[in-house]
């Protein structure tokens, strides 16, 4: 049992965080690497790294579960057309999280999550 286990829940509502992952999710599978503050980019990681493994077998049972978090048509293709692909060889660790400093105003942590080549 996993008692304890708490995921993030930064500041905001369940409805809210879904949306923004899948948002998220979007930008950085279009774009490959996105700016955010180091705590989006934690909560983040794990669900791209678990697409990106669904990616590595195309098949329409996967497409369909990654459809659930990623609805950009154009993310989706990308997903399954070029990162899926491209990380056949690598069990895991196909994102990286660098810190870039503090964000002005708020002084917030600052990272960027890239997809690895």
């Amino acid at each position: 049992m996993r008692h304890l286990v708490n995921k993030a829940k930064l500041g905001r509502t369940k409805s809210h965080r879904d949306a923004m992952l899948k948002n998220m999710l979007a930008s950085l599978f279009i774009h490959e690497k996105i700016e955010t503050t180091l705590a989006k980019a934690k909560f983040l990681q794990s669900t791209a790294e678990k697409l990106i493994t669904r990616a590595k077998s195309d098949s329409v049972h996967n497409r369909r579960i990654a459809r659930k978090y990623v609805e950009d048509k154009d993310a989706l293709v990308k997903l399954f057309n070029e990162i899926g692909p491209r990380h056949k060889d690598r069990n895991g660790g196909y994102t990286r999280i660098v810190k870039t400093g503090f964000r002005k105003g708020d002084n917030a942590p600052m990272a960027i999550i890239e997809i690895l080549k």
